[in-house]
C-alpha cells in the first residue's frame, strides 16, 4: 500500500523534537476510577508546541510497535503531538480518551466479537469501528495482545494534505470545526472499517509518526459515556494539547491535571 511521499523543509516551522520522543516512559497517573489528486499542501500550526529547528516530513520517525504495548492510560497523553499520516495528509493529534481493561465504556467488555476482535490484538494496531451508522471513529490499540484496550483520537490539527482533507469533509474552512470530532478525524483521513487490525508501526498505508511533546496538557472525563459505571464516567481519561483550538465540546470539562 505505499504510496510516493512528499518532502516539504517547512511543513515544521512550530514544531520540534526534545529528548528520546520513542522511549514511552510511564507518565503521571491520574484518577483511574477513490480520492482526487491534492493540490499544494498547505500546512497548519499547531499551538502549545515549542519552536525550534523543524525536522522535514521524509525525516519523521514511524513509532515502533514496542510504544504502543502500555496501558491505555499511559500511551493517551504521550500520542498527544504525534502525526497521523496516510498519504499526502499527515495529521497532528490533540485530544484522545483512553479505554481501559475492564472499563465499562471499553468496547472490550462485549468480549471478542467479529467488530472488537481488533481491540483485543497486540498495540500498535487501528481499531476502526462505525459510531451511529455515520461516523468512523479511529482508535489506537494499546497494551499486550489479549488485553482489551485502545486510545480513542478525538481531535487533530491539519498539517498537510488541507485540500485532501476539505474534499473528504465537504467543508471549505481551515477552523477548528474542520477536525474537531472523533468523526471528521475518520473522514479526513478516509477510513473504513477495512483499516481496523492495520499495523500503524508499518510504512504505507496509514501511519503514526513520532513528534513534539506538548508543553502542557488538561484532563477531563470521557464524552458520551453516560452508559458506563458512575467510576468510569468520572474518570479523568481524556487528555488534550492545552492551548490548542483543536479540541472538540466540551472544553469546560478540561482542566490542568494536579
Amino acid at each position: 500500500m505505499s504510496l510516493p511521499r512528499e518532502t516539504a523543509s517547512s511543513l515544521f516551522d512550530s514544531f520540534c523534537f526534545r529528548g528520546t520522543l520513542m522511549n514511552p516512559r510511564r507518565t503521571q497517573r491520574f484518577k483511574r476510577v477513490a480520492e482526487p489528486d491534492s493540490k499544494k499542501s498547505r500546512p497548519t500550526k499547531s499551538s502549545n508546541l515549542s519552536s525550534a529547528k523543524p525536522k522535514a516530513l521524509s525525516e519523521m520517525e514511524i513509532l515502533p510497535s514496542s510504544f504502543f504495548q502500555i496501558d491505555a492510560l499511559d500511551l493517551a497523553p504521550l500520542l498527544l503531538g504525534k502525526f497521523l499520516r496516510r498519504d499526502d495528509v499527515v495529521l497532528q493529534i490533540t485530544e484522545v480518551e483512553a479505554y481501559r481493561p475492564n472499563d465499562s465504556a471499553c468496547h472490550g467488555r462485549f468480549g471478542i466479537t467479529s467488530r472488537t476482535a481488533p481491540v483485543f490484538g497486540p498495540g500498535g494496531h487501528a481499531y476502526v469501528y462505525l459510531c451511529y451508522g455515520l461516523h468512523m471513529m479511529l482508535n489506537v490499540v494499546a497494551d499486550k495482545e489479549g488485553a482489551g484496550a485502545a486510545v480513542l483520537i478525538r481531535s487533530c490539527a491539519p498539517i498537510t494534505g488541507l485540500d485532501v482533507i476539505q474534499h473528504r469533509r465537504g467543508l471549505e474552512t481551515d477552523k477548528p470545526i474542520l477536525l474537531t470530532g472523533p468523526g471528521k478525524v475518520g473522514q479526513a483521513l478516509g477510513l473504513s472499517t477495512e483499516w481496523s487490525n492495520h499495523p500503524l508501526y508499518t510504512p504505507g498505508g496509514l501511519e503514526l509518526l513520532d513528534g513534539p511533546k506538548p508543553e502542557n496538557i488538561l484532563v477531563g472525563p470521557r464524552v458520551g459515556i453516560q452508559y458506563a459505571s458512575q467510576e468510569h464516567v468520572n474518570a479523568l481519561w481524556r487528555f488534550a494539547i492545552a492551548g490548542s483550538p483543536w479540541i472538540s465540546a466540551p472544553k469546560n470539562t478540561l482542566r490542568s491535571p494536579l
